[in-house]
């Protein structure tokens, strides 16, 4: 019985962390080809805001590429707990975006995906099937 909570659990989280590194993996990755665009949008977006227009361009540029590698590191598994430490660094910095824009309801989402960030790094002890679990078994005697 103990056996199979414990498995129950390690399950939960790999698929818990699969689905979240899928989803922050693509919105990242299908901004990069259109990165441009994607980052004029935000600095346009933001036009009206007390940030420069230089630095909410760079920013657009660091989230796309920030989504991309925090996601795709969620998928692997792999470099876990600093990933979701970014991961949630980046939600806050779209947290703060989003406030400065007052899109509350945005916001309320934000803090969901931060909640959920929270959620896998509280139990990241449960990490096992994920290219970290790996490595930890094959240098466990």
């Amino acid at each position: 019985m103990a056996d199979s909570r414990i498995l129950d659990r390690e399950l939960a989280h790999g698929l818990a962390r699969l689905g979240l590194g899928v989803d922050i993996a693509l919105h990242g990755l299908v901004r990069l080809p259109k990165l441009a665009s994607f980052a004029g949008g935000m600095e346009k977006e933001f036009a009206k805001t007390v940030l420069p227009g230089l630095l909410v361009y760079a920013t657009g540029c660091g989230i796309a590429v920030g989504e991309a590698i925090v996601g795709s590191l969620l998928v692997a598994g792999l470099f876990l707990r600093p990933t979701l430490v970014a991961g949630m660094l980046l939600m806050i910095l779209l947290l703060f975006g989003v406030s400065l824009l007052e899109k509350w309801d945005v916001a309320g989402m934000q803090l969901t995906y931060l909640a959920f960030y929270a959620a896998l790094l509280a139990t990241a002890s449960w990490d096992r099937f994920s290219v970290d679990g790996w490595l930890r078994k094959r240098r466990t005697p």
